[in-house]
């Protein structure tokens, strides 16, 4: 039987990440339960009915999904939300990761996360087509501020690693250090990071 550990919600800032084990990834291999995860990451806890609203579903099935996903300790109740009579839902974790060579042994859970990456790859794809929309509506010095870049190394795998390890610390500490959301000036800024070998293509 799994039984997740769901750590209380971080009090002093903190950032709290979980590594997908088999049973977990098959169950956030699903359309609606991976939106919903990162709903509840991106805005913060909500309720079913909010949720529902936000994806364009109904209470029912979103409340069933919440509840699957809950089973597997990725989202909890929002106990410090609410008034008795709705049901508060929060992420469980900041962020998660997994990788496909530890499923080797189950391909059900390998076909899940080779899902899951396709579908991040989308979700990403649309954010970056948001913005391209949307940009000229925001003032320059965000527009100035945004990046679109990318860079063409010759690495080992065990360099690429170690830079990608390098560039989740500097990330992981710019967001500890301006952990406060309401301080004037800022808004929730998405950064992306994608690194894999390639032959040929482009120039």
């Amino acid at each position: 039987m799994h039984e997740p550990e769901v750590p209380s919600p971080p009090r002093d800032g903190g950032f709290s990440h979980v590594d997908l084990d088999a049973v977990q990834v098959k169950v956030l291999a699903h359309p609606i339960r991976s939106r919903l995860l990162t709903a509840l990451r991106r805005h913060g806890p909500a309720t079913a009915t909010a949720l529902a609203q936000r994806l364009g579903s109904n209470t029912g099935t979103t409340s069933y999904h919440l509840r699957k996903l809950a089973d597997v300790g990725l989202v909890a109740d929002a106990l410090e939300h609410g008034d008795g009579r709705d049901r508060w839902w929060r992420a469980a974790q900041d962020s998660h990761s997994y990788r496909v060579q530890r499923f080797a042994d189950d391909p059900d859970a390998a076909a899940a996360a080779d899902w899951l990456y396709a579908h991040s790859l989308r979700g990403y794809a649309r954010l970056g087509e948001d913005w391209l929309e949307q940009r000229h509506e925001w003032p320059a010095a965000w527009q100035a501020a945004s990046n679109l870049s990318d860079a063409k190394l010759h690495l080992s795998a065990e360099e690429l690693e170690a830079l990608v390890a390098e560039l989740h610390d500097v990330v992981l500490r710019w967001r500890r250090d301006h952990a406060d959301p309401g301080r004037p000036g800022t808004e929730q800024v998405i950064l992306q990071l994608h690194a894999f070998p390639t032959r040929g293509g482009p120039s």
